[in-house]
């Protein structure tokens, strides 16, 4: 079982399924998705990072888009989305896309829960297969507050519990710390040497150790650019001039270029789609 929430002005993706979903992880490959895997009633055997991993009833693991995962047998519930979907808009740091549960660690949690969590858990699953079901101009608001709710639920868990199982490697950590770094500084900085330089490594080193995943880190900074002007063209009433400003261009048409490259299309143009679709 798998279903998906797209949002066509943004590129949100959201998917829920079971363990269908993990089906497409036989072979060890990149998630490209934050993922969360539920082993809601039985023991579920997972690799990550060529880890063995075995989730007991009632535990859920959080992952990042740059963990590799092997799905190896077991029933599970799954939540995945993309950066799009949760990383659009602002959160605390605790939760936010390199928060507690994804880059803001250095190792993988597992959140544990005792049987009144599973409770509130599957209830809040409920509401979210609920949402799922109503097609509505607030749909994507919706599956965005209640992600943002059980990131919360699991962060606030993971923190009193401080249960967290290493599995990652120095060159995974690099990219773990570099993806948190472009987090905080994109604004300012948009080249590869500067978050090189902060790592101790040569970009070209930077460069190798992201040789097996899909993206550069070049591509990283620029996608975290465009996420962050997509943000600011849906939810604010700033100029693409003033947008370009805050991500840190001196020139508007840098940030038009590069906007237009990675979406196809212009920031106003972006925009006005926006305002259409709204109104419609």
């Amino acid at each position: 079982m798998k279903k998906k929430f797209s949002e066509f002005t943004t590129d949100a993706t959201f998917y829920y399924g079971d363990e269908e979903i993990l089906q497409a992880y036989i072979l060890s490959k990149p998630l490209t998705l934050f993922t969360f895997i539920w082993a809601e009633k039985n023991p579920v055997h997972v690799k990550v990072d060529q880890v063995d991993i075995i989730l007991q009833s009632g535990q859920i693991i959080a992952l990042t888009p740059l963990h590799h995962l092997q799905y190896i047998e077991g029933k599970a519930l799954v939540y995945q989305f993309n950066r799009e979907f949760y990383c659009i808009k602002d959160h605390d740091k605790e939760v936010g896309c390199v928060g507690i549960l994804f880059y803001g660690n250095s190792e993988v949690p597992i959140i544990t829960l005792n049987e009144h969590d599973s409770l509130k858990f599957k209830l809040l699953h409920d509401v979210f297969l609920e949402e799922l079901e109503t097609e509505d101009s607030i749909q994507a608001e919706m599956l965005r507050l209640l992600m943002a709710r059980f990131i919360i639920k699991t962060t606030r868990l993971i923190k009193v519990q401080g249960a967290y199982n290493q599995v990652h490697d120095e060159k995974t950590e690099i990219i773990r710390m570099f993806t948190f770094l472009v987090e905080w500084h994109f604004k300012e900085e948009h080249s590869v040497s500067y978050y090189a330089s902060q790592l101790n490594k040569s970009p070209k080193t930077i460069s190798n150790y992201f040789s097996k995943y899909e993206k550069t880190p070049l591509q990283i900074i620029h996608d975290r650019i465009v996420l962050e002007a997509k943000r600011l063209l849906t939810y604010t009433d700033k100029s693409a001039k003033e947008i370009a400003f805050e991500v840190g261009f001196e020139d508007a048409s840098h940030l038009s270029r590069l906007f237009k490259k990675q979406t196809g299309e212009s920031p106003s143009s972006f925009k006005n789609r926006i305002k259409q679709l709204t109104v419609a």
